[in-house]
C-alpha cells in the first residue's frame, strides 16, 4: 500500500528505536534464518532454549520513542534540585573542561571502546592511562601506580589486602582505621574485613602506633579537614611491620607534601575533582600508588611501556592482564576492570590545566576557605580546625539554624552529630558564595569584606609549614604542552585515532556484550541535574533520582524474575562479591557459619573464584563433560561431599561455553537439596531477557552487567554497573550504607546496619539513565528481539563459518546461544599459526579480535550482539574465511612459518612504506586483504607487541618523548 493511502496509526511509529538498535532488518532477518534453517524467529528460540525455562515474557511496558523517552527522563531529572554543595567527604563540584566534555565524555570514539587486551589497537587509551598513571606517581610520590579502581573507599579495601599480602607481621590479624577517614570508606572497610576475618580497630591517627596491627589506614587531610603529620606515625608503624596506607586529596597533593615523601607504603583516593562530575556517587576513578617492590601484589591493571616489532616504544597492559583467569582464587582481588573513561577524563585534566595551572586551582580553593575561616574567627565562631587545605568543621552556636539558613539559600553543608558542621570548598566555589555563607553562619548584617579579608590572609597558609610541598610534579613534556584548546583538541584527537572502537567496526568479543550504546541513552548522562548531585545530599533533594532508580529496579526485578534488587554494585565483579555477601549473611543468620564450600564450574569466568575467596569461600572446582556442560555426577558427587559445609554453587547461564545447558534446572535443584544457594553470573543475560530468566530457572541471586546487556558503554575499561537482584529470603542481607540507609528495592525491608560495598548509596547512579533509557525505549517487545536477534546472529556466525572452523560447543539441535567458539588448536598444530596470529591479522581486516583463548586455551568466541547489521557480520565472516585460506597456505608450504601475513600482523603504515620491503606476500595484501578494507581502513600506529620484553622491563611511567623521536 503506497504511504498515502496507510491510516495515521500506520504512520506513527512510537518507537523507531527498536528497529534502530537492532542492527539487521525485516529482509536480513529472513536471509539469516533461512541459512540457519529456522522458520521464524520464535521457530530459532524453540530449537535453542530448553522448553522448561522458556518465560511468558516481559512487563516493562511499551516502547517509547526517542522524542519522548528523553521528554519523559528531563521531567524526572527536574525533581532533582541542584544546590550548591559543601558537604566535601571525597566528592567536590568541578569544572569539566569543555574541550574533555565534548571529544572525550560525550565523543563514542572514547566511550565505546574496549578494555585494551589488543593493545596495537589501543594506544590512544594507553597513553592516556599512562598519563593518569604518571599523575598519581608525581602527586602521590611513590614509585608505582595503577590504572584506577572502582572508587575511594574500594581502593580503601585493596589497601588492606595489600597490606596483609606484604607486610612482615605474618601472625597479626589486627588492622588500624584511624577516626578521621572518610565515613563511607570505613563502611566499605568494614565489609571486608568482616569477610577476612580481620579485626578492625579504630581510634586517633596519633594513636595508631600504639597497637600491634599488620597495616593502618590514615587520612591525609583528614576527613575534618585538618592536616596532621604523619611523618613520624608512619615511621613507628612500620618500625612494628606495619604496612601502612595513606588516603589522600589529588588536588591538595599539589600544595601539600605527598606521602610518599613521608613514607608511605600505599597512597590512594578519589581523582573525582580532576574534571569529574559528582553525579550522585560516580563513577569516578580512584588512583592507587604503592612502592614498586609491591608491584606483583598490586589489585587492578597497570599500564607499562613495551616495544613493537620494529623496535619502537609501545604501550601495553603489563604484568598478568588477566590475573583472575590466571590465578583465580589466589588472585590478588576479583576487580578485572578500571574506571578508565573517568581516569582518561581526570589525565586529560591534569594535562590541559599542567602542573601550575593545577596549582593555580588547588591555590585559590585554598585562599578562599582561609577567607571564609579568618571571617568567622573574626566574628568568634569557633574553627575546630587551624590546618587545613580546602575543609573547615566549624562550632556554630546554632547547628540547626545554620543548617537551615544555608539549605534556605540553596547550599548543603556537611552536618555532624557531634554539633559540628563542616565546610568544603572547590574549583567551583565563588567569592559570592563565601559572602552566602557568611550569612547563613552569621546573619545578612555580617558586615564581613572579602577583600579586606583576602588582604589579612594573603602570603599566609593554613597548612603546616612542614607540610607545604616543595617538590616538583608533573614536569613531563605531556604536561606541559597542551594548554591552548586547540592543541588539548588535537592532542585528544590524536590519541582517538590509534584507537578503533565501535564507531569504526564490530567488537565481536564472547562474553563481554559490545552492543550499541545509543546516542540518546548517553544525552542525559551529563545533565546538571543528574551530573551535579553530592551523593549524600539531602535524599529529598534528590527525588528524581529515586522515581529513576526505583522505576529501572522495578523493571530489573522483572526482567531477572527476582524479587529484590540492590543498585549499590558499581561493577560486575563487585556484584559477585556483593551477591555472595548477601549469601554469606544469610546463612550466618541461620546458624550455619560453617558453610564455606563454593562449587565452581571449571568453565566460569576468573572473577568467579576470586570473588568467592573474598567473602573467605573455598573453592571446589566441578568438572564439565565433554561438551562443555556442567558434568552432572560431578557436581552431585561434590554437593553430596561437602553437604554440610555447602554455601553455594556459581554458574554462569547460558554457559561459559556459550550453549543453553538442558540441566541448568537441575544443577539448581541438587545444590539446593544439599543447603547451598546458586549464584547466576550476569554476563550472558543478553541471551536470556525476555526469553527466560534466573529466578524462573531456579537461581537465587545474579548481578547484572548493567555495561553489557543493558548498554551502559565499555569505554574503554569502565565503567560498569553490576546490581544484584535475589530472591525474597535474601533481601534483608542486601547491603546498606552508613550515611544513607536504605530499603531493598522491590520489597520492604530495612537493611539496617548491613555494611556497605561501595563508596556510594547507589552506585555509579550517574550512568544509570543510560539503561534506564533502554529499557523505556525498547519497551518488553522490544527486549525480547533484541535477544532473538542476538541469537540468531550467533548461529549465523556459527553456520557460516562451521565449513572453515570447528565450532567447539553446540546445544540443543545444533545450536549456540549468543555466542560461538571457533577451535583453532587443530589449525595451530598443523600449521604454526597461534589464535594470537588470527587475532592481530583481523586488526589488518579492520576488526578488533574476538575473545581468545577464553573460556578454552587456543579459540575465539565470538558474540556478535544484536546491534551490528548483517551487511557488517558479513564483512567480519569474510575476514575469517580469508584468514582460514591464509592459513591454509602456511599449512601447504607455500608461506613459512615466519615470511606471511599472519605471523607479522598486524601491519602498520610504517611496514607498507618500507623501501626494504622484502617479503613473500604484497604490500596490498598486507595492508588491504578484502576490497572493505579500501574503504574504511583502520591503521595500527605499532606492530605486534613484545609482552616478554614488557614484563623484564616493567616501566609503568611516561617514557621520555625523545625515547620516542630516537626511534
Amino acid at each position: 500500500m503506497p504511504l498515502l493511502q496507510k491510516p495515521l496509526a500506520d504512520l506513527e511509529q512510537q518507537s523507531d528505536f527498536i528497529r534502530r538498535h537492532i542492527g539487521p532488518g525485516r529482509p536480513e532477518i529472513q536471509a539469516m534464518l533461512d541459512t540457519v534453517g529456522a522458520d521464524s524467529l520464535d521457530d530459532l528460540i524453540q530449537q535453542t532454549v530448553p522448553a522448561s525455562i522458556l518465560s511468558e515474557g516481559l512487563n516493562v511496558g511499551e516502547a517509547q520513542s526517542e522524542v519522548d523517552a528523553l521528554a519523559e527522563l528531563k521531567a524526572v531529572a527536574a525533581k532533582n534540585q541542584v544546590k550548591r554543595s559543601f558537604i566535601g567527604m571525597g566528592y567536590y563540584d568541578t569544572h569539566t573542561p569543555h574541550v574533555i566534555l565534548r571529544n572525550v565524555l560525550e565523543n563514542p570514539g572514547w566511550y565505546t571502546a574496549y578494555t585494551p587486551y589488543q593493545p596495537e589497537i589501543a594506544q590512544g587509551r594507553l597513553e592516556a592511562i599512562l598519563n593518569f598513571q604518571q599523575t598519581t606517581i608525581d602527586l602521590t610520590g611513590m614509585e608505582l601506580a595503577s590504572a584506577s579502581l572502582l572508587d575511594e573507599a574500594t581502593a580503601a579495601a585493596e589497601a588492606m589486602a595489600l597490606a596483609k599480602r606484604v607486610s612482615k607481621n605474618k601472625k597479626c590479624n589486627a588492622f588500624y582505621v584511624a577516626d578521621n577517614v572518610h565515613p563511607q570508606t570505613l563502611d566499605v572497610i568494614k565489609t571486608r574485613a568482616e569477610m577476612f576475618g580481620f579485626e578492625l580497630l579504630t581510634g586517633p591517627v596519633v594513636n595508631a602506633a600504639e597497637y600491634d596491627v599488620f597495616g593502618a589506614l590514615l587520612q591525609y587531610p583528614g576527613t575534618q579537614g585538618e592536616l596532621h603529620n604523619i611523618e613520624e606515625i608512619i615511621a613507628a608503624l612500620q618500625a612494628n611491620k606495619a604496612v601502612v596506607a595513606v588516603a589522600t586529596d589529588l588536588l591538595g597533593l599539589t600544595l601539600i607534601k605527598s606521602p610518599g615523601e613521608l613514607g608511605a607504603d600505599v597512597v590512594f583516593g578519589s581523582a573525582q575533582r580532576f574534571g569529574v562530575p559528582m553525579g550522585y556517587g560516580g563513577p569516578h576513578a580512584a588512583f592507587f600508588a604503592t612502592r614498586d617492590s609491591y608491584k606483583r601484589s598490586l589489585p587492578g591493571r597497570i599500564i607499562g611501556v613495551s616495544k613493537d616489532t620494529r623496535g619502537r616504544p609501545a604501550l601495553r597492559m603489563a604484568l598478568q592482564t588477566r590475573e583472575q583467569h590466571i590465578r583465580r582464587d589466589k588472585a590478588n582481588s576479583n576487580i578485572c576492570t578500571a574506571q578508565v573513561l573517568l581516569a582518561n577524563m581526570a589525565s586529560f585534566y591534569a594535562v590541559y590545566h599542567g602542573p601550575i595551572g593545577l596549582q593555580q586551582i588547588a591555590s585559590r580553593i585554598h585562599r578562599l576557605t582561609q577567607i571564609f575561616a579568618a571571617g568567622l574567627t573574626a566574628k568568634g565562631i569557633k574553627v575546630v580546625n587551624d590546618t587545613f587545605f580546602d575543609t573547615i568543621t566549624v562550632a556554630p552556636n546554632d547547628k540547626n539554624a545554620v543548617v537551615a539558613a544555608a539549605q534556605a539559600m540553596d547550599m548543603n553543608l556537611r552536618i555532624d552529630q557531634n554539633g559540628l558542621v563542616g565546610v568544603s570548598f572547590d574549583e567551583t566555589t565563588t567569592r559570592t558564595d563565601v559572602a552566602d555563607l557568611f550569612t547563613a553562619f552569621i546573619g545578612a548584617e555580617h558586615g564581613l569584606d572579602i577583600a579586606e579579608l583576602d588582604a589579612q590572609v594573603q602570603g599566609t597558609s593554613s597548612i603546616p609549614a612542614e607540610l607545604q610541598r616543595e617538590s616538583e610534579f608533573l614536569t613531563h613534556e605531556v604536561f606541559n604542552s597542551y594548554h591552548s584548546e586547540t592543541e588539548m583538541l588535537r592532542y585528544i584527537k590524536s590519541l582517538e585515532d590509534k584507537d578503533l572502537a565501535l564507531n569504526h567496526s564490530m567488537i565481536s568479543l564472547g562474553s563481554c556484550t559490545m552492543k550499541l550504546n545509543a546516542t540518546a541513552e548517553m544525552i542525559p548522562v551529563t545533565w546538571p541535574e543528574f551530573g551535579q548531585l553530592h551523593p549524600f545530599a539531602p535524599v529529598e533533594q534528590a527525588q528524581g533520582y529515586k522515581e529513576m532508580i526505583d522505576e529501572l529496579s522495578d523493571w530489573l526485578i522483572d526482567i531477572t524474575g527476582y524479587d529484590a534488587l540492590s543498585m549499590q554494585p558499581n561493577s560486575g565483579a563487585q556484584g559477585e562479591y556483593a551477591g555472595l555477601l548477601a549469601i554469606k549473611r544469610y546463612h550466618a543468620s541461620r546458624g550455619d557459619d560453617h558453610r564455606n564450600i563454593c562449587l565452581i564450574p571449571q568453565s566460569a569466568h576468573g572473577t568467579n573464584p576470586a570473588s568467592a575467596q573474598m567473602v573467605s569461600l573455598k573453592v571446589v572446582v566441578v568438572n564439565c563433560d565433554a561438551d562443555g556442560n556442567v558434568d552432572l555426577v560431578d557436581l552431585r558427587n561434590k554437593a553430596e561431599e561437602h553437604s554440610a559445609n555447602l554455601s553455594c554453587a556459581m554458574i554462569t547461564y547460558p554457559s561459559t561455553h556459550g550453549v543453553y545447558e538442558e540441566t541448568v534446572r537441575e544443577i539448581c535443584n541438587i545444590v539446593h537439596e544439599h543447603g547451598g544457594q546458586v549464584y547466576m553470573d550476569g554476563a550472558n543475560m543478553n541471551a536470556q531477557v525476555g526469553i527466560t530468566s534466573p529466578g524462573l530457572i531456579g537461581s537465587d541471586v545474579s548481578h547484572l552487567n548493567l555495561h553489557k546487556t543493558f548498554c551502559i558503554p565499555h569505554g574503554g575499561g569502565g565503567p560498569g554497573m553490576g546490581p544484584i537482584g535475589v530472591k525474597a529470603h535474601l533481601a534483608p542481607f542486601l547491603s546498606s550504607h552508613s550515611l544513607v540507609p536504605l530499603e531493598a528495592a522491590g520489597t520492604n525491608d530495612d537493611l539496617g546496619t548491613n555494611s556497605a560495598v561501595s563508596a556510594a548509596p547507589w552506585g555509579s547512579a550517574s550512568i544509570l539513565p543510560i539503561s534506564y533509557m533502554y529499557i523505556k525505549m525498547m519497551g518488553s517487545a522490544g527486549l525480547r528481539r533484541a535477544t532473538e536477534v542476538a541469537i540468531l546472529s550467533a548461529n549465523y556466525i556459527a553456520k557460516e563459518l562451521e565449513g572453515h572452523y570447528p565450532i567447539l560447543y553446540k546445544g540443543n539441535n545444533d545450536r549456540v546461544a549468543h555466542e560461538c567458539i571457533i577451535d583453532l588448536r587443530p589449525l595451530k598444530e598443523a600449521s604454526g599459526v597461534t589464535e594470537m596470529d588470527v587475532a592481530k591479522r583481523l586488526n589488518d581486516y579492520g576488526f578488533h579480535a574476538p575473545t581468545m583463548s577464553f573460556p578454552v586455551a587456543g579459540t575465539l568466541m565470538i558474540e556478535p550482539t544484536e546491534s551490528e547489521a548483517k551487511v557488517e557480520i558479513d564483512r567480519f565472516i569474510e575476514a575469517m574465511v580469508c584468514i582460514r585460506q591464509e592459513i591454509a597456505k602456511v599449512e601447504s608450504g607455500e608461506w613459512d612459518s615466519i615470511d606471511n601475513p599472519l605471523h607479522n600482523a598486524p601491519h602498520t603504515l610504517d611496514d607498507i612504506i618500507d623501501s626494504e620491503w622484502n617479503r613473500s606476500y604484497s604490500r596490498e595484501l598486507a595492508a588491504y586483504p578484502v576490497e572493505a578494507v579500501k574503504r574504511n581502513k583502520f591503521w595500527p600506529t605499532v606492530n605486534r607487541i613484545d609482552d616478554v620484553y614488557g614484563d623484564r622491563n616493567l616501566v609503568c611511567s611516561c617514557p621520555d618523548l625523545d625515547s620516542y623521536r630516537d626511534e
